[in-house]
């Protein structure tokens, strides 16, 4: 019998202790990081640059918010299903007037006023747009343009920053100033597909998946297509519902853009019933939708996923934001990362998808671990509610494994430059669901042109809704694996798996094979939306964060991988095991399995 989640074995973030406010408090600094591997200082930039800077306040009934996000996620609990609105969330996540008090004052010191920045609606997160040589006397720190030799890309940030001492109470995290992360699309090996029309309904033989018995057409051990998700992981005949309390999300970042003549020709191709249909698509912070420029990401996402899902309702996010900064240009678009742009937008949101697919992300030390658990915080705001959550995993193994098992690049920021495993985030956030990669179909296997990220966290401890199943695996491990590269301690991923290679999509009208963690996310969000369909038209609430009804009692819906490993860091990585392993989680789904549990929970 799986643990009841009712006694939390864990904090999900840490929240710190308040004090007040004292008037000219000396300053102190706040927080201090060393540049990720791969930046290099490049320039000062112009005094006049302005930077929007955002101000997360302490949420001091976080805890409380917290144990309803277990409980109304515990499929062994009561409350299971009972998710919260909005308005309740917002009054759990209210930062106390004194932090706002403080906060305000201290900006006022430097004349800034009530009318110069905006709140978010819970108020925990204050945004206000200044000049950088304002924010330097604000934050005590001075700003550099840093340059990426390897990407080209320029970003505003300062090492250090620091605020009165006072104040340190009052404020949980202020950015940008030390985050350098740059999340990218988890995707790879995009080659050119056949130029031959896809004829779905011509069969060259088949297979038979010796785990589950289920048979597949022989072509998908060469190309992934809709029919052959739907075969492999049982949803063949199943036909949900178009119901508005239903949707699915796909977010995009970084200039992708989701071609609507792509997504009709991929249905033609891999879904003729959707033809015709499309999604809804939602700016964020002034995000735009460029059909002359197809993105293999935001195509590969949407049709996917929307073509697995269909008839339910879609969502297509855009937020903008790549590159950050031109060092020639004084004022330019956007120094945030997009990220939070789009984490802002949501939770001001009344209506959501039920399920959203996100496959970014970058290495979990190039995000301060102040902004990790913010994050951490914001998320559990959305599972909360009612929200699936899934992202990918990664594509480099343990580290750096995408294409030479064999570099020793994994080095830690910590100023001791030592190799270790460098777990990916958003993927390690203990409130998210996080998605490894899978290939061939006659047994699946864990997915090896590229390797499934996974791992352990160096920020976020191991939830107690996964302790059996990794205390499990660890114990298996053979003693002294690793010792030192990894942290035993922290939360395991990915959670799941699906399959990782040789996508067939529609970019610019011609076919391509894509692979990548990122066709496993929405390939896995296309089938939650599914199981969402099946519960809501029972009258049953959506699944919402997943995970402790994936380590309770879903497991037993998806199919164990029992062959690979996911090299990096100059080592073959972590192998699959029997059971939970960090490369593919508890394996793929099986829908037709995974129906009857959900029903049940």
């Amino acid at each position: 019998m799986r643990p009841s989640l009712r006694i939390l074995l864990a904090l999900l973030c840490a929240i710190p202790t308040l004090s007040l406010p004292a008037q000219d408090s000396p300053y102190e600094v706040k927080e201090r990081v060393r540049p990720p591997h791969g930046w290099i200082q490049h320039s000062k930039p112009p005094p006049d640059h302005t930077i929007s800077l955002r101000i997360g306040l302490p949420q001091p009934n976080f805890g409380v918010l917290e144990t309803h996000l277990y409980e109304v996620s515990d499929p062994n609990h009561s409350r299971y299903g009972q998710h919260l609105s909005k308005e309740e969330v917002e009054e759990l996540v209210a930062p106390h007037p004194e932090s706002l008090n403080a906060v305000n004052e201290w900006l006022a010191s430097h004349g800034i006023q009530e009318e110069d920045i905006s709140h978010s609606p819970a108020r925990d997160w204050i945004t206000l747009t200044i000049p950088i040589g304002l924010a330097e006397k604000m934050l005590d720190t001075k700003y550099h343009v840093w340059m990426n030799p390897t990407t080209g890309d320029y970003i505003v940030r300062t090492t250090s920053y620091s605020l009165p001492i006072d104040l340190h109470d009052h404020v949980d995290v202020i950015q940008p100033t030390t985050m350098f992360a740059q999340f990218k699309p988890y995707r790879s090996f995009i080659v050119k597909s056949d130029e031959k029309p896809l004829d779905i309904n011509t069969a060259l033989g088949t297979l038979t998946n010796p785990a589950t018995g289920l048979v597949v057409d022989a072509s998908c051990n060469d190309t992934i297509t809709v029919p052959c998700l739907a075969q492999l992981y049982n949803s063949t005949g199943y036909i949900p519902s178009a119901r508005p309390d239903n949707a699915i999300g796909i977010t995009g970042y970084l200039g992708e853009y989701a071609n609507t003549a792509d997504l009709q020709q991929f249905y033609a191709e891999q879904r003729p019933d959707a033809v015709n249909s499309s999604f809804k698509f939602i700016s964020v912070n002034g995000g735009i939708n460029n059909q002359s420029e197809p993105g293999y990401e935001a195509n590969l996402d949407v049709q996917f996923a929307f073509g697995l899902s269909h008839p339910i309702p879609a969502t297509f996010y855009s937020t903008p934001g790549s590159p950050p900064f031109q060092p020639d240009v004084n004022t330019p678009t956007n120094t945030n990362e997009p990220y939070s742009d789009w984490i802002d937008f949501v939770l001001s949101q009344e209506n959501l998808p039920l399920t959203i697919s996100t496959s970014y992300g970058d290495d979990e030390q190039t995000v301060p671990q102040s902004y990790a658990q913010r994050v951490c915080q914001d998320l559990a705001q959305l599972g909360t509610r009612g929200i699936s959550l899934l992202f990918s995993s990664g594509d480099n193994g343990v580290g750096d494994g995408e294409s030479n098992p064999t570099a020793q690049s994994c080095f830690t920021n910590d100023g001791k430059n030592q190799t270790q495993f460098i777990p990916a985030f958003p993927a390690s956030i203990v409130s998210v669901t996080a998605v490894g990669g899978t290939e061939n179909v006659a047994p699946e296997v864990a997915v090896s042109r590229f390797y499934s990220g996974g791992g352990f966290s160096n920020y976020f401890p191991r939830p107690s809704y996964q302790d059996e199943a990794v205390s499990g695996y660890l114990k298996a491990l053979k003693p002294g694996t690793y010792e030192g590269l990894y942290n035993a301690s922290g939360r395991g991923y990915p959670d799941i798996a699906a399959q990782g290679d040789r996508f067939r999509i529609i970019v610019g009208g011609s076919p391509v094979s894509i692979g990548g963690t990122s066709a496993s996310a929405p390939t896995i969000a296309g089938f939650i939306a599914l199981l969402n369909d099946y519960r809501l038209t029972r009258s049953l609430p959506p699944l919402g964060f997943l995970n402790p009804f994936i380590y309770q009692k879903g497991y037993a819906g998806f199919t164990d991988i029992l062959s690979g490993h996911n090299s990096g860091c100059g080592t073959t990585g972590f192998n699959v095991t029997k059971g939970w392993d960090p490369v593919t989680g508890f394996g793929t789904p099986n829908f037709g399995i995974l129906k009857d549990l959900v029903l049940y929970a």
